[in-house]
């Protein structure tokens, strides 16, 4: 439960258009709900300002329909992050208004319901096409959460001119997300360039050495750029809920 709906209910009862009883059986849950296999924290929304996100990996498909069901009847948007195609279908034939979206791997859940609750754009950068799928999903995780969000992939430091040819789109953006894998580089010749926090994503794209993206996040850590902040490798989801916070403020 988020906080408009809150005080939707609360203005009802004090209008006499719902009674304390049915308002305390909306309230029952209002802290967590005990599912068996999950405790959902239908209070995220008040204290965060955003709902639980459900993470995929390791689910069933009916643990993640079971939480769903549980958490559409408080929330306006739910996310699903690391969802396979197989699994989402499933998801996606109990929830037809969903939407799986295969390259981020995320299934979303209806809409916030104010969209504009950033106070900029957002900028998510890829250094290479291998690289989008992390890209992509914190694009869309910054997006659900109510941002404007421009995104462009493929701008790596093997050809630094295809980066400098978005320059306006770099000095406009209010935060920007820059994923990179190999050896990482991107985040600080960005950063460098701007006023503005950089979040640096390691992605796992790269050959033996890259170590399964520890050479981009150890790069990415020693950055001589005083404005870069770094999450886990492969972590779009944090890096565009990190951006999404940082543009709300």
């Amino acid at each position: 439960m988020n906080l408009e709906s809150l005080h939707q209910l609360l203005r009802s009862v004090a209008a006499g258009k719902t009674s304390v009883e049915d308002a305390g059986k909306k309230l029952m849950h209002i802290s967590f709900e005990d599912i068996d296999f999950a405790h959902i924290d239908h209070h995220r929304s008040l204290r965060k300002g955003f709902p639980e996100v459900i993470f995929g990996q390791g689910k069933t498909a009916d643990q993640i329909i079971g939480i769903m069901g549980k958490m559409i009847l408080q929330e306006n948007v739910v996310l699903v992050t690391r969802i396979e195609e197989q699994k989402a279908g499933k998801v996606i034939s109990r929830f037809p208004d969903a939407e799986y979206h295969s390259d981020a791997k995320m299934v979303i859940w209806g809409e916030i319901k104010n969209p504009q609750a950033g106070k900029g754009t957002i900028l998510v950068l890829s250094a290479g096409t291998s690289d989008i799928p992390v890209a992509k999903e914190a694009f869309l995780t910054a997006k659900a959460m109510g941002n404007d969000v421009e995104s462009v992939f493929d701008v790596g430091v093997a050809g630094i001119h295809r980066l400098f040819d978005h320059k306006r789109l770099l000095t406009q953006a209010s935060v920007l997300v820059v994923v990179a894998g190999m050896e990482g580089a991107l985040p600080s010749v960005v950063a460098g360039m701007v006023s503005r926090p950089i979040i640096a994503v390691p992605t796992s794209i790269g050959y033996g050495a890259s170590l399964g993206g520890l050479t981009a996040l150890f790069a990415m850590l020693n950055s001589c750029s005083s404005n870069v902040a770094v999450v886990n490798i492969d972590n779009g989801f944090g890096a565009g809920y990190m951006a999404a916070m940082i543009n709300r403020v």
